[in-house]
């Protein structure tokens, strides 16, 4: 008799992972809880979103449940080595990053993985909201969920086949609803729980407030200006702004003023009217394809350009392998750098790289 094949459920204490760990053991998987314990500023451990001590021990109930064992891995260390790090020194050369996607490569797809496989794990299974397709020569496309509404299809594209071999997304077929209704079938007691976008290491903390407390003071102020060379402000650091940010400039208008541009080397921050946000072209590094090649030289393809954006058209051009321009069809408000750029052909997730 074949021995079921072992996996292990990346566990949060939330609704999605919850119902992830009970539909593998639905589907006769050998399943194993384990919930990485991620680094909090000292104090206020209770308010991380991602493992707070209530979300721990709601995730050994869980775990107790549906009988299966449950670990608690330590990556305090390598989480903020590899991930607040990289948000920290982000903003401090003057862009916007996005720490999640850093944290589902290193973290989740390398140092949690890596425990799975020393545990003889074949698989690493997540509550994301994305769907897999293996074809018959092995190769596995990243495609996006069926709740477009709730797809995460974005944040995995800096996997690849090697990772993607060996993962499994048991939600990513079905819709929020669905699942939350499957919770309450299953008797899970996270059904209502509610779910949080923000960073979990903020704990909710304003994002400026966190980078005054863990990066040097060279922040300093400098001018606010318009394209024109206008002179109309001070700012208090360029960290603390985001391309197309309109609340928080602290400048006298007779109409709504946005973030156009941070010039780093001269430490000004560049703003103007609605009208003047957007751009028609971006240029991308660092990137990743899932596939591990990109489609060609140059291809049309459907690009988003934030987690929450709307997909645009453009067209890719590669200039070699580690950069690649992007020319859209119409322009897009909210170019920034240190966003990524994520391409898609129609469902097919693609791959992606960071804005420059």
């Amino acid at each position: 008799m074949t021995s079921p094949k072992r996996v292990v459920i990346a566990m949060s204490g939330g609704v999605d992972s919850s119902v992830a760990a009970a539909l593998l053991v639905q589907q006769g998987y050998e399943v194993i809880g384990m919930m990485l314990r991620l680094w909090s500023e000292p104090g206020v451990e209770a308010d991380n979103r991602c493992c707070t001590p209530d979300a721990m021990a709601m995730a050994r109930r869980i775990a107790g449940a549906l009988d299966i064992p449950f670990y608690a891995v330590d990556a305090q260390q390598s989480f903020f080595d590899t991930v607040v790090t990289y948000f920290t020194n982000g903003y401090a050369q003057g862009v916007t990053p996005n720490p999640c996607l850093v944290c589902n490569r290193s973290i989740r797809w390398e140092f949690l993985l890596n425990r799975a496989l020393a545990l003889g794990a074949e698989f690493l299974a997540t509550g994301h909201y994305a769907r897999l397709l293996r074809d018959r020569l092995g190769q596995i496309q990243l495609l996006r969920a069926i709740d477009i509404t709730k797809d995460q299809s974005y944040v995995l594209h800096v996997l690849g086949q090697d990772q993607l071999a060996h993962a499994l997304f048991p939600v990513g077929e079905y819709t929020k609803p669905q699942v939350r209704q499957m919770a309450r079938d299953y008797n899970l007691p996270v059904a209502e729980r509610t779910e949080s976008q923000d960073l979990c290491f903020l704990g909710g903390a304003d994002y400026r407030s966190f980078l005054t407390r863990h990066t040097s003071p060279s922040q300093t102020a400098g001018e606010i200006r318009t394209r024109r060379g206008q002179v109309i402000g001070q700012h208090q650091g360029l960290s603390f702004y985001t391309i197309g940010q309109r609340k928080g400039l602290g400048i006298a208008s007779q109409v709504p003023l946005y973030v156009l541009e941070k010039d780093i080397s001269e430490n000004i921050l560049i703003v103007g009217e609605a009208d003047e946000l957007g751009a028609q072209e971006l240029v991308a590094r660092s990137i990743n394809w899932v596939s591990g090649e990109p489609p060609s030289e140059s291809f049309r393809t459907q690009v988003k350009i934030r987690y929450k954006a709307h997909d645009a058209w453009a067209t890719v051009t590669l200039h070699d392998k580690s950069q690649l321009h992007v020319y859209f069809d119409e322009p897009q408000r909210d170019i920034t750098p240190g966003q990524s750029a994520v391409f898609y052909i129609e469902n097919v997730c693609l791959g992606g790289g960071v804005i420059q």
